[in-house]
């Protein structure tokens, strides 16, 4: 990606929003450009203008507008949506989300994060329109089955010899690709794709 990332922020706290974009800017070495979206009356059409790659955000600052209002159709539909955490959240919470920052990960590892990043836009640019990257990998349709059986992800990590971390990982991804966000969702999907019968579904 010749361009670089852009990146918008949405943190209320001065100091992490501030030192947040400093380590981007001046520290990362990556070619990334920062915008701090700081007034909350106007973060849908800040964001409209400034059209950013990635929206890191506090999901405390999503209160009022929360993640299903930012993939609503027509809204950035590239956007890649981030959770700046500054404290526990839930994995159902954090499913919710394309990918995680934390206060305390070191510079080391939020280079490499957004390396990935770059890394996979660059991979994807000639892809982006490919029906086959919406379909399933044959793991990702093993996890959904568990989901859709009633699993929890420790459950699912303990059944597929996986980390935790990992099988947060493929359900992100199984909600990138086929913008369900909820185990309901996946239910019908995985019936009407016969993945399931009736009968393999938790009551």
């Amino acid at each position: 990606m010749n361009s670089g990332l852009r990146i918008a922020i949405i943190e209320p706290s001065y100091m992490i929003r501030n030192g947040l974009e400093l380590t981007l800017r001046k520290q990362s070495g990556l070619p990334i450009s920062v915008v701090i979206i700081d007034n909350p009356e106007t973060w849908e059409e800040a964001i409209r203008i400034h059209n950013p790659d990635i929206l890191i955000v506090n999901p405390q600052a999503l209160i009022n507008f929360p993640v299903s209002h930012l993939r609503k159709e027509g809204f950035c539909p590239k956007l890649k949506i981030w959770a700046l955490c500054s404290a526990f959240l839930p994995e159902e919470q954090l499913l919710l989300f394309d990918g995680q920052l934390s206060i305390y990960d070191s510079l080391d590892v939020i280079k490499e994060k957004f390396k990935h990043v770059l890394e996979v836009e660059g991979d994807s640019a000639e892809e982006e329109n490919n029906e086959e990257q919406q379909s399933l990998s044959a793991r990702e349709k093993e996890i959904v089955i568990c989901v859709v059986k009633g699993m929890t992800n420790r459950e699912i990590a303990d059944r597929l010899f996986l980390s935790t971390h990992t099988v947060i990982t493929h359900r992100r991804n199984i909600a990138r690709k086929l913008q369900i966000h909820s185990p309901s969702g996946l239910t019908i999907y995985a019936i009407v794709n016969k993945l399931v019968e009736l009968g393999d579904i938790k009551q």
